[in-house]
């Protein structure tokens, strides 16, 4: 007997990101020494101030439901991050914690958008943005910005790309997969754009904010952005600077008829996010920040390693990035020297014979790329590049 699925899972696919992670793994089972360079996750242990915090908690029994949209004492402790970090000042009724950003970002998709809406995201973009908009019913409208751009796209892209459907703009600072990361005067001159235009609502995905290294310090789109603050909703969370991607715990804060709109889609799906991650990501977020400073560093020194390493190969253009711990070359001269048709042709050719697995820019809205994850040691880094190398330059 078959069955169908309903006719907006025509238009969905699975995380490209994903299926990288679960093919390494399929591949090391069947006993290949597979270097994932694909997953956006932090090679280190979750700090152990914050590992306490959980253990205490269990102890204590706080292990039953909590409010759906988060306890009060870690509401608090967002308040407080985004006043001391962003000078950003909400309510506890305009923040809504759920289990993971991405969760965040789907609610406020099936919040705002509706059929016929247009949701506006920058290219490069991450893997999930236009399959979430599509979920709420609207078209995702692409804007391009390559390496020549920096990735960021500028004022008179977004002001061509707008039209009476646009309903919202995702920005993400630093970028997943470029690295790269707008400057406080790009969002003001972004800003000016939206400001004109009062029916969009302006999504910023902060989730890198602490991974950040460049010249530049990093800012919020709200806190550039003021006058924005009624039509902004920032989302962030504590997966990748404290290194707690498993314990599924991110936020969102913004105007307050939203925020209660995404709690009410959050009531009738998952409900409250996880009891004892929401006492670990209170320590997180008011405890010790010395371990996110020291993982930053050592990402940095990561990024410097690869992205000379990557522009050593030939056929390869990386740009610095400011941010995250991806690299984002450019391989099309690469793919023309092996007479490759795609980057996905590309990256099949590197975990075949290289047994390197990375993620194809096409995943990303950028043919002719490939993203590189470092998170993970050197000496592993070092070994992937030797034998891309090997593969590339034979």
């Amino acid at each position: 007997m078959s069955l169908s699925v309903s006719k907006r899972m025509a238009a969905i696919k699975p995380s490209a990101t994903g299926a990288v992670l679960a093919l390494a793994a399929e591949l090391r089972a069947a006993g290949r020494d597979i270097i994932s360079l694909g997953t956006g996750e932090p090679d280190f242990d979750t700090p152990q101030h914050i590992r306490t915090a959980a253990q205490q908690a269990i102890e204590n029994g706080e292990t039953r439901y909590t409010p759906v949209d988060g306890t009060a004492a870690l509401k608090n402790a967002i308040r407080e991050k985004f006043q001391r970090e962003n000078s950003l000042n909400y309510d506890a009724a305009q923040i809504i914690v759920s289990s993971g950003a991405k969760q965040c970002l789907f609610n406020l998709c099936l919040a705002l958008l509706g059929p016929q809406d247009e949701a506006i995201i920058p290219a490069p973009y991450w893997v999930s943005y236009p399959d979430m908009v599509r979920l709420g019913g609207a078209e995702p409208v692409i804007i391009a910005a390559g390496i020549e751009d920096d990735f960021k796209i500028t004022p008179e892209q977004l002001t061509a790309a707008i039209t009476p459907r646009t309903r919202l703009l995702i920005l993400n600072s630093p970028s997943n997969p470029t690295g790269a990361s707008y400057t406080k005067a790009e969002l003001q001159a972004l800003g000016a754009v939206i400001n004109d235009h009062p029916q969009i609502v302006v999504v910023a995905d902060d989730i890198y904010e602490h991974i950040h290294w460049g010249a530049d310090p990093f800012c919020s789109f709200a806190t550039a952005c003021p006058d924005l603050y009624e039509r902004t909703v920032t989302t962030n969370g504590v997966s990748k600077a404290y290194a707690m991607t498993g314990w599924r715990i991110g936020y969102a804060a913004g105007p307050q008829e939203l925020i209660t709109a995404m709690r009410t889609i959050q009531s009738q799906s998952t409900s409250n996010p996880c009891s004892v991650s929401q006492v670990a990501a209170i320590a997180a977020l008011s405890g010790d920040q010395s371990p996110v400073a020291n993982m930053t560093a050592a990402y940095q020194r990561r990024h410097d390693f690869v992205v000379t390493a990557l522009n050593d190969i030939e056929g390869f253009e990386c740009r610095r990035g400011e941010g995250t711990f991806y690299a984002f070359p450019r391989v099309t001269e690469a793919m023309n020297g092996k007479s490759l048709a795609s980057d996905t042709d590309l990256v099949e050719l590197l975990i075949n014979e290289a047994d390197v697995a990375c993620v194809p820019g096409m995943a990303f809205g950028a043919p002719g790329y490939i993203r590189l994850s470092f998170a993970c040691s050197m000496e592993t880094l070092e070994e992937a590049i030797n034998r891309i190398k090997r593969v590339l330059m034979a």
